[in-house]
């Protein structure tokens, strides 16, 4: 690429990522970065970190010229982030907001696992302005949840849904797994018809897959034959399809209008600081000289000991995407969309010019991966193979 070439990257939407790492207990087959919670969690002194880590980012931000910009939305994941008190998300929020700008329509969502639910707490929550919550359900049926190591029963997650309605929660996300343990297709759309009665507004549904570095991946449970595992997937699509959730990517479907906008920015490759033990971010710096603009991937240190050290620092990762990775970059998470992406985002995002990739796209739509018109949009056999089809832009 010519150094005299100009860029057409502009600054995408900026969201926030916030990472609670602890847990009641580590599930068998979770590799995030969770880590079992003491008696007593140090709250107050976890709230100054996350607000000192996001200081030093934002000065950063200012040194790159891209500072002063709203804050389109927000997440809290874990780890359980439920398990903090009102007390603690008010004094983070007071921090936030001296140092951000909320977007007016802003989404704030938080992560909840139906055995840390508390009226009290929920309404707390609700009042401090978190308007979305993902409830991680998993399963209603109580033997494949002891399978899983969740410390809740079916009728706890059904509880926990009701009064999180009750605490003024009209938006919320229910998550659950299919390839359990010996699942049958019967069992896995009980599952499902249970959480579409409870009329969330999103559905996260996904199979199970055993990690490294967990529990299951030592000691793998028996799951079922991929026979089985393509007929649940088929018959669970179009349960959901037909109860009015739109498959809008991989393993998320949404009401009309409810698609997670957080998500959908990482989707579309946009940018969000990440602060807290472990978190991940993307900033992009553009540049009107496509060489000299940046898009960095950053992650913060991932043990809670190290993050709440004073002496060490929070930001162990900060790599530059190389502008000839950034078109794979930005198609693995594109294509995930089952709408796609206009094709002018590509440029807007990455900086590169459309025909860099353009022949390659119209072999693809001529293998009948890829459609054609004005948007990056797999067809539903290239959704099916998107690994291969990636595989075309290495």
């Amino acid at each position: 690429m010519l150094a005299t070439e100009r860029s057409a990257m502009t600054l995408p939407p900026l969201s926030l990522y916030i990472h609670v790492p602890w847990c009641v207990r580590k599930c068998p087959y979770c590799d995030f970065n969770s880590h079992k919670a003491d008696s007593t969690l140090p709250e107050a002194e976890y709230v100054c970190a996350l607000l000192d880590d996001l200081d030093v980012d934002l000065a950063w931000l200012s040194e790159q010229g891209v500072a002063n910009r709203p804050i389109h939305s927000i997440f809290i994941g874990g780890g359980t982030p439920s398990l903090l008190s009102v007390q603690a998300y008010q004094d983070l929020f007071a921090g936030l907001q001296k140092r951000l700008r909320f977007s007016d329509d802003i989404e704030i969502t938080m992560e909840a696992n139906p055995g840390t639910f508390e009226a009290d707490k929920f309404e707390g929550y609700r009042k401090l302005g978190i308007n979305r919550l993902s409830i991680g359900i998993q399963s209603f049926q109580d033997h494949q949840l002891k399978h899983l190591g969740r410390i809740h029963s079916g009728q706890e997650a059904i509880n926990a849904v009701n009064m999180a309605k009750a605490a003024g929660f009209d938006n919320f996300n229910l998550d659950f797994m299919h390839g359990l343990p010996d699942q049958t297709l019967e069992h896995a759309l009980a599952d499902l018809q249970q959480g579409i009665d409870l009329n969330p507004t999103h559905l996260s549904w996904y199979q199970l897959t055993i990690e490294p570095n967990t529990e299951f991946f030592k000691r793998p449970p028996v799951l079922p034959q991929d026979e089985t595992l393509w007929t649940i997937q088929e018959a669970g699509q179009k349960l959901l399809a037909d109860n009015g959730y739109d498959q809008y990517e991989i393993s998320a479907y949404a009401k009309q209008d409810k698609q997670a906008k957080h998500n959908l920015n990482y989707w579309q490759f946009g940018d969000y600081l990440g602060i807290g033990a472990g978190a991940h971010g993307k900033l992009t710096i553009p540049h009107d000289d496509i060489n000299q603009s940046k898009v960095y991937r950053t992650a913060k240190t991932r043990l809670p000991k190290d993050y709440l050290n004073l002496a060490k620092r929070f930001l162990v990762v900060q790599d530059n995407i190389e502008i000839e990775d950034r078109d794979l970059e930005f198609l693995m998470n594109a294509l995930r969309l089952f709408h796609g992406v206009d094709k002018s985002l590509f440029s807007k995002r990455t900086g590169l010019a459309y025909d860099q990739i353009e022949q390659k796209v119209e072999s693809l739509v001529a293998k009948g991966l890829l459609e054609s018109g004005h948007k990056l949009k797999t067809t539903s056999q290239g959704q099916l193979f998107l690994n291969e089809l990636l595989e075309r832009f290495l």
